[in-house]
């Protein structure tokens, strides 16, 4: 439901560039501005934008938005509810504030990257763990919260939306988990990187794979019941000191049924079995269909909105729009 102006660089830089804008599903619904924040009157633009907004998320660097004349003062001068979101890898101060960086970059320096992918080198989870979980969806969750204040109190405030800390929140739980001396810096030794025989991907005998997540003692039964696991090797789920053998016993079993025979057997059963599709294939499997999970909008195949509001329900909306700074201030509470 909300109402979004981004505003855009005169030319994009790769990869936000889209030939066709239908493609640019990411920035579907909302309204750009392409403005060069450095000519003349495009710094009053921005503030009165602000002077009718709830919120402002700003991803510049430290300093960078206060030399342009949008840095919080003047924007919250205009309008003291406002929330003012800054995003960054690093956060506002600190050594590495002014450093440039990528979420590969602020995910290794938290001890995640460190902790995903094969025993012999790291491997970054596409850019989802920095960039949208520890950035985007804490910032969005920040700038909420503080919306809910300013509605309260009358007075909105700063966050400083660092990725780095973002992330390291989200590590709390394997946090607790060393504490408690239950994970080890070696990657795939562990309960959840792909140590445990029970928690991981197999292959299967056409070369596609499945996904295993049978934690629960129950799960692990029956998936050790419907799998044929029969052997009482299997009966040590819990001693990390029997997982290598184990993973390599489960690899063999899972090698003689195609991905289809498996997911026949054991989707959709306590064992916790799901098969690995890729991007397109997602779309087609039978739940996602029966939830409507894909949408298509002018043709284009996309998420639906997520999560699923019962009495204000989402829509998808089109393409990203670029339009004048006059048709915006024409509709904007503040214009």
């Amino acid at each position: 439901g909300a109402d979004v102006i981004r505003i855009d660089r005169l030319a994009p830089a790769e990869p936000e560039r889209f030939p066709d804008p239908r493609h640019a599903v990411h920035g579907r619904s909302r309204r750009s501005l392409a403005l060069d924040l450095r000519k003349p009157g495009a710094a009053e633009l921005v503030l009165r934008l602000a002077a009718g907004a709830d919120g402002l998320m700003e991803p510049f660097r430290p300093g960078v938005a206060e030399r342009l004349g949008i840095g919080p003062e003047p924007c919250r001068a205009a309008n003291p509810k406002l929330v003012y979101g800054r995003m960054t890898g690093w956060g506002q101060d600190g050594p590495l504030a002014h450093a440039a960086g990528h979420d590969i970059n602020y995910i290794a320096l938290t001890g995640l990257l460190h902790a995903i992918g094969t025993k012999e080198h790291p491997v970054p989870p596409l850019n989802l763990v920095g960039d949208y979980g520890g950035g985007a969806l804490y910032l969005a969750m920040g700038i909420l919260a503080a919306v809910l204040a300013a509605r309260a109190g009358g007075q909105g405030q700063v966050i400083d939306c660092a990725i780095t800390e973002g992330v390291l929140s989200m590590l709390s739980l394997f946090h607790s988990l060393r504490a408690w001396g239950r994970w080890e810096d070696a990657r795939g030794s562990n309960l959840l990187d792909g140590g445990a025989h029970f928690y991981g991907t197999y292959e299967c005998a056409d070369g596609r794979h499945i996904a295993v997540g049978a934690i629960e003692p129950q799960f692990y039964a029956t998936l050790r019941r419907l799998a044929g696991l029969d052997d009482p090797a299997f009966d040590d789920q819990r001693d990390p000191r029997a997982w290598p053998g184990l993973r390599a016993r489960m690899a063999a079993v899972f090698r003689t049924r195609s991905q289809a025979e498996w997911c026949a057997l054991l989707e959709g059963s306590e064992a916790c079995v799901a098969p690995v599709l890729a991007l397109d294939e997602a779309a087609g499997h039978a739940h996602n269909v029966a939830r409507a999970s894909f949408v298509s909008v002018e043709g284009v195949r996309q998420a639906a909105p997520a999560p699923r509001f019962s009495r204000t329900p989402g829509a998808a909306g089109g393409r990203p729009r670029t339009v004048s700074p006059e048709s915006v201030l024409a509709d904007w509470r503040g214009g």
